[in-house]
């Protein structure tokens, strides 16, 4: 709302070229300082002094003045041959009715009672990312996105308020437009999302009930909006290149490590070196790969030949528009993902259509229909075995990538390797090719009563059908050679329904009392069916995993096919008294099939207040407080996602010889547990959201505190029985934390805009109770030694091992000789004192997650010219390292990293580094916290530069029209020695995050792109 004063004239006229003049006040009469007034189309400014005053030249009487203020509506007044224009503008409160979607339903931002994290779509696109997690990076307090792996399709970990389980999934709960339990939502097309909403307190989640423990991600995507129709097309190409490279030994510091590896043996096994057991090759043996006089012919750069700038780009087209009573949308996509490895890519094919249909006043159909496709080439199998990241730190580089005669150089080459095979090579015949199809559907009726009561009923579905289609060649050393060949094909189809029914109720009483309730109950069932099938000893390497009949060893295949239901009512009830005292109550009473005959049903309540502060009289004249809303919320959520019969007894079967012949056996694997039930989570939550001057700054504030309770572990009994354990709920972990947001717009005028949004989180773990004893849990994964432990009073997530000093010097030989060592062997610290290194000196040296985190972004918009950049920070941290066991560990059978030219030699004993020598020749190998590194950072996220064309080309008129140029990890400050502190092993086991072994690494992306609107 603007007021216009017109002063008037004796003679009735107006001037028609003057000065304008005049006061800007604020809704109360205060007068504005430093209010932007802009003649509108002209560079003729002014700014309001510290009384409003103004005064401007305008060219003619025809002018428009345009007035523009932080925390203020912009405003627009045509001068109309005015001398003087007195304006009142109105504090920009938009943000507080803007809409947020919860479970079931919105709510304005102003009457949220829980704690919700909302994002735009628009937002999202401003990172080039090929799936919504990628996307949601740092821009949110308490979710936590780690993107271990950049090879092409790999999905990002997300982790809502920290890690509440052991042996329970950890992901989100992720509804897309209602279908709850996604199974894969970053399939889903980034540009077809409207907004994401990241459910994160009991009082938000609880409508979830056993699936709420861990967060809810809720994806409501893009639909056909009434009027003219509108055309979009985005597209983008990028250039992705390795942001670091490690550096590996040259062809000549390898000779040199080589031959220092064999003379030292003599040192440290005097014995087995007078007995020749360390015989080194000598050069003139192998004139293929030396000249006459011992000089390597080749000096090959795996790491460059392995990791190589790649291309992407992706293509988006979408039609939204229709009727007063009809409206649709579609949209197509294309995305292709290259893969700075050789040979690695990851393609993606969407579609999406929606219609909705108002057939009555009080009946309105309507439904969505998702298709996604996908294809995957992967080079790297991430299992730490002899891969191609392994063998890139690992292959020697005295050896060519090919022969001149065509044949492949190969570690075997050079006699004495370990027998690993060309990285390049791997990537030619070795590969993995992953399809996978996802369809999601949709379609609802909703039935309107009165104007205060509704009825909403929803169908969903989710098809999924994905294939892993494998084969390594028949002369992969050490791979598949022995087997001539293996192939191999998993297959896996799901199946997924939701049907729910739901009344909506909202009723507001003599303007003051507003009640919002809902009422629903919901079916769910997911079914699924594997098989896997698999050959070896193929004639050729033609056929691939295309044919298995062709390879005569056929291994046993297997299949399963497993289901799970869940049967559900729930219902919330909102209570708003003049818009000042908020409270919610909610519940969920869930049934599961995954837990025993005495534990089916749970229910899941949580309670919520909030009070508008702002809204008492004592507040509203406040000059600096826009916003002020305290809230609170208490509540129990779930986390049934374990395995499906884990409450039931189970047969094995295997193959046994009786008389000769291969017969099946069947024996007891596993124990039931008819009281078995759900892991549960209770969580308080005390928030903020506070607006100041005006709003131009915003903060949203949250503590919280969850104790998960029940978790799922393998209790030990006794081997009498035939097993190790029984699944039993036995234990207990604490999460609490401190969130924050903050949101300044700290410029805003007719031509320059200066926004920037902070999110910052922290996170506390503690494990409060394991079983009866409380004894420690060693979770794995096992790597030369126990990684990780779980104990009583110490966060998930600690790594196990020795504390490594050094190395002995020469004046600690009689130190060294107490332990059975000698100068130059590593020193470990022996925290019992007892005179020897064993598992009592094993200690916690580390912690995956980390301490803080913070994401940093600003905004400039100058004319038609836009800047942004996000700076994220991830401190206390650490990540393990396990690539220096094999890079730093084994001279001699394989090469190494440029940090063994570090190691311990008489004139270098302050160093961590052992000694060079023969990997026979008495080298100890552990577990340590040199292995263990810092693992925080700073890294520049995102940034972008864009420019707004011209939006009339002829007879096209474009809505939005504009190019831009970014980059994605422009920079890195860390100590990390590897590739990325963000990382993970391929173990699969889910409590490793932060362990790498042979990263895949991290790329540096530049792209160019373009957005259409017409």
């Amino acid at each position: 709302m603007l007021t216009v004063t017109y002063p008037s004239y004796g003679d009735g006229n107006s001037p028609k070229a003057f000065r304008v003049r005049g006061v800007v006040r604020d809704a109360s009469g205060t007068g504005l300082p430093g209010v932007n007034v802009v003649e509108k189309g002209s560079s003729r400014g002014s700014t309001t002094d510290a009384d409003g005053a103004y005064q401007i030249e305008v060219q003619d009487g025809n002018a428009t003045l345009v007035f523009s203020s932080i925390g203020y509506t912009r405003q627009e007044v045509a001068v109309g041959n005015r001398e003087v224009l007195d304006v009142t503008m109105q504090s920009d409160n938009r943000s507080l009715d803007e809409v947020v979607v919860i479970g079931y339903g919105t709510v304005r931002k102003s009457d949220l009672t829980g704690s919700v994290a909302q994002i735009k779509g628009d937002r999202l696109l401003d990172r080039q990312a090929v799936n919504v997690a990628q996307s949601l990076q740092g821009r949110l307090p308490g979710v936590d996105v780690s993107v271990n792996s950049s090879a092409p399709g790999y999905q990002p970990r997300v982790r809502i308020r920290g890690v509440g389980s052991i042996n329970s999934n950890l992901d989100p709960l992720y509804v897309v437009d209602g279908i709850i339990g996604v199974s894969n939502a970053n399939l889903i097309n980034p540009n077809d999302i409207e907004s994401v909403e990241v459910l994160k307190d009991a009082s938000a989640t609880a409508i979830y009930g056993a699936r709420g423990a861990n967060g809810v991600i809720i994806i409501t995507t893009k639909r056909g909006k009434s009027g003219q129709t509108q055309v979009s097309f985005d597209t983008w190409g990028s250039y992705i290149t390795p942001a670091k490279y490690l550096g590996t030994l040259s062809a000549d510091e390898f000779m040199s490590v080589y031959n220092t590896a064999f003379d030292n043996a003599q040192k440290y096994d005097p014995q087995g070196f007078a007995d020749g057991k360390y015989v080194r090759n000598d050069p003139k043996n192998f004139p293929n790969l030396f000249d006459a006089n011992g000089r390597p012919l080749y000096n090959t750069d795996w790491e460059r030949e392995i990791y190589r700038p790649a291309f992407a780009q992706n293509h988006e087209l979408g039609v939204r528009g229709g009727s007063e009573k009809t409206t649709y949308s579609l949209s197509l996509g294309y995305t292709d993902q290259g893969g700075l490895m050789r040979n690695s890519w990851f393609k993606r094919y969407s579609a999406k259509f929606t219609l909705d249909n108002d057939v009555r006043k009080w009946l309105k159909l309507g439904g969505s229909i998702f298709l996604n496709k996908t294809q995957q080439r992967e080079a790297d199998d991430a299992s730490g075995g002899l891969n191609v990241p392994r063998m890139v730190m690992e292959a020697l580089p005295i050896l060519p990538v090919k022969y001149p005669d065509g044949n492949w150089g190969r570690n075997k080459d050079w006699p004495g390797m370990e027998g690993g095979e060309n990285p390049v090579r791997i990537t030619e015949q070795r590969q993995r090719f992953n399809p996978k199809t996802q369809v999601l559907g949709q379609i609802y009726s909703l039935l309107t009563f009165t104007p205060d009561l509704s009825l909403r009923t929803n169908f969903s579905y989710e098809l999924k059908y994905e294939k892993n289609n494998y084969y390594s060649g028949r002369d992969l050393n050490a791979l598949s050679a022995d087997q001539k060949g293996v192939a191999d094909i998993w297959s896996n189809q799901e199946y997924y329904w939701q049907f729910e029914n739901y009344l909506n109720y909202n009723k507001t009483i003599n303007q003051v009392h507003t009640i919002t309730g809902l009422a629903g109950l919901s079916w769910q069932k997911r079914y699924w069916e594997q098989y896997f099938a698999a050959a070896e000893n193929f004639i050729d390497d033609f056929w691939g995993w295309h044919n298995l009949g062709v390879g005569t060893t056929l291994r046993t295949p297997s299949s399963t096919d497993q289901e799970w239901t869940l049967n559900s009512y729930f219902a919330r009830l909102n209570y708003s008294y003049k818009d000042k005292y908020l409270v919610t109550f909610t519940g969920r009473y869930d049934g599961s099939s995954k837990f025993g005959v005495n534990n089916k049903y749970a229910f899941f309540p949580s309670a919520a207040v909030a009070w508008n502060v702002a809204q008492e009289d004592f507040l509203k004249s406040s000059p600096w407080i826009t916003d002020l809303k305290l809230r609170a919320s208490y509540g129990k959520t779930g986390n049934q996602e374990i395995g499906q019969y884990a409450s039931q007894q189970f047969l094995g079967t295997g193959t046994v010889l009786l008389g000769g012949n291969r017969q099946t056996g069947i024996w007891r694997s596993s124990f039931g547990n008819p009281d078995l039930r759900w892991e549960y989570t209770n969580q308080l939550d005390i928030g903020a959201d506070i607006g100041l001057f005006n709003n131009r700054v915003n903060l949203t504030l949250d503590y919280y505190q969850k104790i998960t309770k029940d978790l799922l572990l393998n209790a030990p009994i006794p081997w009498s029985t035939g097993l190790s354990g029984v699944t039993q709920n036995i234990g207990s972990v604490e999460n609490k934390g401190f969130e924050a947001s903050v949101n300044t717009r700290n410029i805003a005028t007719e031509r320059f805009n200066w926004s920037t949004n902070i999110a910052f989180s922290t996170n506390r773990s503690k494990i409060l109770r394991l079983g009866v004893n409380n004894d420690d849990i060693f979770p794995g994964p096992w790597f030369l030694g126990q990684t990780n432990i779980l104990r009583v009073g110490e966060p998930i997530g600690s790594f196990w091992g020795y504390k490594r000093l050094g190395t002995f010097s020469t004046a600690e030989a009689d130190l060294a000789a107490r332990y059975n060592r000698l100068p130059g062997d590593i020193k470990w610290a022996d925290l019992n004192n007892d005179g020897k290194i064993d598992a009592a000196d094993e200690t916690i040296i580390g912690r995956q997650y980390p301490k803080w985190n913070m994401n940093i972004s600003n905004t400039f918009q100058l004319g038609k010219f836009d800047l942004s950049f996000d700076i994220r920070f991830v401190m206390g941290v650490n990540t393990l390292n396990a690539t220096k066991h094999s890079v730093e560990d084994r001279q001699a059978i394989a090469s190494s990293s440029r940090s063994v030219l570090n190691a311990w030699t008489p004139e270098n004993q302050n160093t961590m580094i052992a000694q060079i020598r023969h990997y026979n020749a008495g080298y100890d190998t552990h577990m340590d916290d040199w292995w263990v590194e810092d693992g925080s950072f700073i890294r520049g996220q995102n940034f972008v530069l864009g420019y707004s064309l011209p939006t009339s080309f002829g007879k096209v008129n474009f809505q939005r029209l504009r190019v831009y140029a970014s980059a994605q990890n422009f920079f890195l400050v860390s100590k990390y020695s590897g590739y990325d502190p963000e990382a993970l092993t391929g173990f699969g086991n889910q409590l490793t995050q932060n362990m790498e072994f042979f990263q895949y690494p991290r790329p540096r992306t530049f792209n160019l792109g373009l957005n259409m609107t017409f």
